[in-house]
């Protein structure tokens, strides 16, 4: 059942981290793969080793998702290579973390054109081709802070709900066109995001996981390729919890 040969699969800021994790199951199961992050450089080299491991076609691509320039000149590159994008899964997040009193306009902003525009315009660069093909999977990350809330993180937090309701209200338009859209909502993943974290402060938030420890980016990148799969195929406007019952 999961097996994507034949499928196209986009993962938007896969160089590293969960995007880099659920880019390399795809590949595993014989995926042709697009790997995007802000650095071409770096999303060729994953792309390279994507197709040296596992066989498949594969193309990097530098995209600023928050920029509809840079993804519009990605996506013309895209479909120099292939017909359009089967699978989309929106990755691409960033964190600008400041207590509310102090933070700025322009981080507020960043964190919402990146996490919430950037998901809007790439997704709205997929659909026709879904449309017309009558067939696709989205899968938008979203965060268990989105539910929970987190100090410090108003911007980061208020993107990760608005993706819940963007996943939900695309999931009800697309559904008779057989475009299914999800989310998965991660809670604290072993990942770059999570290293900088101080030891003492690892140990609280474990206290706050009933499994008391991180989840992994492949725990992750497995809930994905499941609502990709044929399995998944009744499932739309659902959000999947990865966060080890901490929520």
């Amino acid at each position: 059942m999961l097996d994507f040969e034949g499928k196209t699969v986009l993962v938007t800021g896969s160089t590293r981290g969960i995007g880099r994790a659920i880019v390399e199951e795809f590949a595993k199961r014989g995926a042709n793969i697009v790997v995007s992050g802000t650095v071409e450089e770096k999303a060729q080299e994953v792309a390279s080793l994507l197709a040296q491991n596992y066989g498949v076609k594969t193309l990097g691509v530098g995209m600023d998702v928050s920029n509809p320039q840079s993804v519009e000149e990605a996506f013309k590159k895209i479909h120099s290579t292939f017909e359009g994008i089967d699978i989309l899964v929106n990755n691409a997040g960033i964190t600008r973390d400041s207590l509310f009193l102090r933070m700025k306009l322009e981080d507020w902003q960043k964190v919402l054109d990146v996490n919430l525009t950037g998901t809007f315009l790439v997704t709205k660069q997929v659909i026709r081709y879904m449309t017309k093909k009558r067939w696709g999977r989205i899968i938008n990350i979203t965060s268990v802070v989105g539910f929970t809330g987190n100090v410090g993180q108003v911007n980061y937090s208020t993107t990760k709900a608005g993706l819940v309701g963007f996943t939900k209200s695309l999931a009800k338009e697309l559904a008779l066109r057989n475009i299914l859209v999800n989310a998965v909502a991660p809670g604290f993943i072993e990942t770059d995001m999570t290293e900088t974290l101080k030891e003492e402060i690892k140990g609280e938030y474990k206290k706050m996981i009933p499994l008391g420890r991180f989840g992994t980016p492949q725990e992750v990148a497995r809930v994905v390729l499941f609502l990709a799969s044929p399995m998944a195929d009744y499932i739309t406007g659902e959000v999947i919890h990865v966060n080890g019952g901490m929520y």
